[in-house]
């Protein structure tokens, strides 16, 4: 079944249809046993506040993210634990407010300011919708091109991430101040892949994460750089790439770039295979020397992808068409719920998505314009094709409104996204869409070839649960995941130059009605940008970025959002003496291991 609690079937040649259509309302419904699970928590919270271990603890900003976030949780300080999580967004971006009533071309330039960290992510989903909208395919080279500079910017984002944002908060300075057992464990273990980092001991990568002096951090800085490069080569600039557009790309097919672009591919796989030996060792450390690690910010395992980088042969920007060129995508699209797979269809991921702003700063909109996708299958009101950006800011309430991210649901559930999603959806369904990359349905081998390291085969485990460590472990391999698709992208090139192939783009043209949808992923996860065009101009602009999926408020059943449900899960294993002491630092190495 793919859709439990949406009102939505199939029938036998796969098309979805609402279960009763003669019902007036069928997407209004409440969990009633979702909404009295929290007010039962609720009000043992407020039973709670007379116990002195009882205090409220907020992080005003999380610092080492792209965002802007502000935790506030409850904490039981005797026993360890995290009672009550909200985590506040207090920054309105207003993109979709700037593009309504503007030239529909004016999508690719402003989408990309929505975030400077994943700018290049942002405009080429805007480019797809576009091309959605308007019937075009970009040429086979454009195509390939688009994909290498995505790659580009992924490996960049996640480097950053593991060594720059989150690799501090397992370094030598914070881990010998807040767990000072663990320091002293850390100095006394070998490291397992010595042969691949060189580092002796646990310690000695643990110094390497040191923010500002460790060596694992200042080469982070250098690698992160190729990996820009990389992108700018491609798209002109990072961030806000300057040579996307519908329809193709402004560069020209020079055999040169490519080639500049190989070398700094090579040297970044060589990296990857460093990358991924130091965060297994670091992961299995923890574990071992600490077994409740486990369960720090462990999620039951939603997970959904839109799928990234497609094949040239397959790709033909149609709604009708996008189940076939989604699975071919060389990271394909689906959904888990509860470790249980549901959908690797790009159409079902589509209709299955509904944002809610019971708790946002958004007023709730009260037309349906779209009861059906282009391929008719139902959508909900709260569908983004249906959705408004109505704005209501007002004073900061945790038990009403508290954050400016509205709360996208998948078939009404919380859903995480990013690397760990990508990975395991790629090893789940096992599609097998880059030669060098293969799953087995429990774990995922990616080849990389020989450079100034031996050749290597890098095996990615399915975890038990979606954790804490187990995000920055698949952020290490999805380095590798990423170089081994800029490598494929690369021998395609040459071949299409060696062919002739040389075509960039094809002119654009926007019938004066139309819709489209642009699907995408970023270092932190799923991208979906939804345009409705009417009369030549854009009519709606609805994103869907990784920060809304895992930063958002509760919905309207009082289920939190990923980032407050894994801080709920996170016991406090910090070392300290009291209140005047505590750092948080659990807290924050949660929140930071989704790279908000």
């Amino acid at each position: 079944m793919v859709f439990k609690t949406l009102p939505i079937e199939f029938d036998a040649y796969g098309r979805a249809h609402l279960r009763d259509e003669e019902a007036e309302a069928p997407y209004l419904f409440a969990d009633e046993a979702r909404i009295r699970r929290s007010q039962n928590r609720e009000r043992a919270l407020e039973k709670l506040f007379d116990n002195p271990n009882v205090w409220n603890y907020s992080i005003d900003p999380v610092t080492r993210s792209s965002g802007n976030l502000v935790v506030n949780a409850v904490i039981d300080f005797e026993a360890g634990r995290v009672l009550d999580a909200q985590v506040e967004n207090p920054q309105a971006y207003g993109a979709e407010l700037i593009l309504k009533n503007r030239r529909p071309s004016d999508a690719v330039q402003i989408a990309a300011r929505i975030r400077g960290a994943s700018s290049a992510s942002h405009s080429i989903a805007a480019s797809l919708a576009l091309e959605m909208a308007g019937g075009i395919t970009p040429p086979p080279l454009a195509i390939i091109s688009r994909n290498l500079g995505s790659c580009g910017e992924i490996i960049s984002e996640t480097i950053r991430h593991l060594f720059i944002h989150a690799g501090p908060d397992y370094s030598e300075e914070v881990v010998s101040k807040t767990t000072p057992a663990l320091w002293r464990k850390a100095q006394k273990s070998d490291a397992p892949g010595l042969k691949v980092h060189g580092l002796e001991t646990v310690a000695d990568i643990m110094r390497g994460l040191n923010p500002m002096s460790g060596h694992l951090y200042l080469e982070a800085l250098q690698m992160l750089r190729l990996a820009n490069e990389i992108t700018t080569l491609i798209f002109g600039r990072s961030p806000h790439a300057s040579t996307l557009f519908p329809g193709g790309i402004g560069i020209e097919a020079n055999r040169e770039a490519y080639n500049q672009i190989l070398g700094r591919v090579n040297s970044l796989l060589d990296y990857a295979k460093k990358v991924v030996a130091i965060w297994d060792d670091l992961v299995e450390f923890f574990y071992a020397a600490e077994p409740r690690y486990r369960r720090a910010g462990e999620l039951p395992g939603n997970l959904i992808s839109v799928g990234a980088w497609d094949h040239p042969d397959a790709y033909d920007a149609s709604y009708a068409n996008s189940n076939h060129w989604g699975e071919k995508r060389y990271s394909p699209p689906g959904v888990i719920i509860n470790n249980v797979p549901r959908t690797s269809r790009l159409s079902d991921v589509n209709i299955g998505i509904e944002q809610f702003v019971d708790h946002s700063y958004y007023q709730q909109w009260n037309r349906q314009r779209y009861q059906t996708d282009p391929m008719s299958g139902p959508i909900s009101p709260w569908h983004p094709w249906n959705k408004e950006t109505i704005l209501l800011p007002s004073r900061m309430n945790l038990k009403e409104r508290y954050s400016w991210s509205t709360a996208p649901r998948w078939d009404r559930e919380p859903m995480e996204t990013g690397p760990i999603a990508r990975l395991w959806i790629s090893a789940v369904f096992g599609k097998k869409n880059c030669e060098f990359i293969s799953g087995d349905r429990r774990s995922l081998e990616i080849d990389i070839p020989r450079g100034q390291r031996p050749s290597s085969r890098l095996r990615w485990q399915i975890p038990e649960r979606p954790n804490t460590l187990e995000r920055n472990r698949a952020r290490a391999y999805q380095v590798a995941y990423a170089g081994m698709v800029a490598y494929a992208n690369l021998l395609n090139a040459f071949d299409s130059l060696r062919r002739g192939e040389t075509h960039m783009s094809k002119r654009f043209l926007l019938p004066e009605k139309s819709m489209g949808v642009g699907f995408w992923e970023s270092s932190s996860g799923a991208v979906t940008h939804h345009l409705v065009v009417k009369n030549y101009n854009i009519a709606n602009y609805q994103v869907t970025s990784p920060s809304d999926w895992m930063g958002s408020p509760r919905d309207g059943n009082g289920v939190p959002g990923c980032y407050e449900a894994a801080v709920m899960n996170t016991l406090l294993l910090e070392e300290c003496g009291g209140r005047e002491d505590f750092t948080g630092i659990d807290i924050l190495r949660t929140i930071r291991s989704f790279d908000p």
